[in-house]
């Protein structure tokens, strides 16, 4: 994915995986009213991406939710490793409890190498959570817990994923995100 544009590269999986292939079934409204902040990270060293956190984390709590309701921020300069954003999560965490957010917006991970625990490398159903670059996906707590309200049958949603990136297979993935 070099020379990129990575918001480019992130609304196009937004549209064609999580809204197109209904990966979550909360996205669409969102997007579709502009409600959806992109940010692209200059960061190099965890230590400016845990300032662009706070301060991303910051901006969502004071901004209407109505002007913007979730943020992404895409960082491809830091963390490229798997195992070292994973370890990250941690830290990311930390700075939501020190800026006293927990209970207002949490952190949803994603990244191209995602990898659950107790599942191949290759396995489908991680694709589930892999974007184009790494990005820390800021959530508010108040609208998760509305849609989750407002949809029948949530548990359903990993399993209908599963089954329909199973259809999918690793090859549909990699062609649904192809230019």
């Amino acid at each position: 994915m070099s020379g990129e544009d990575p918001i480019a590269a992130t609304r196009r999986w937004l549209e064609r995986a999580v809204i197109g292939l209904n990966l979550c079934p909360f996205a669409k409204a969102v997007y579709v009213k502009q409600q959806v902040r992109f940010v692209l990270s200059a960061a190099t060293s965890t230590d400016a991406l845990r300032e662009e956190l706070a301060a991303e984390l910051a901006l969502l709590a004071a901004t209407d939710p109505e002007q913007t309701d979730t943020t992404l921020l895409i960082h491809p300069q830091v963390l490229g490793e798997f195992l070292d954003y994973n370890d990250f999560l941690d830290q990311a965490d930390a700075v939501v409890a020190a800026l006293g957010l927990e209970g207002d917006i949490q952190i949803a991970s994603f990244h191209p190498d995602y990898q659950f625990a107790g599942t191949a490398i290759d396995d489908v159903g991680n694709c589930s959570n892999r974007s184009p670059y790494p990005m820390l996906h800021l959530l508010r707590e108040a609208s998760v817990e509305r849609a989750v309200a407002a949809f029948p049958d949530p548990d359903v949603i990993v399993e209908r994923n599963i089954a329909t990136l199973e259809r999918l297979g690793i090859e549909g993935w990699r062609r649904l995100l192809e230019t």
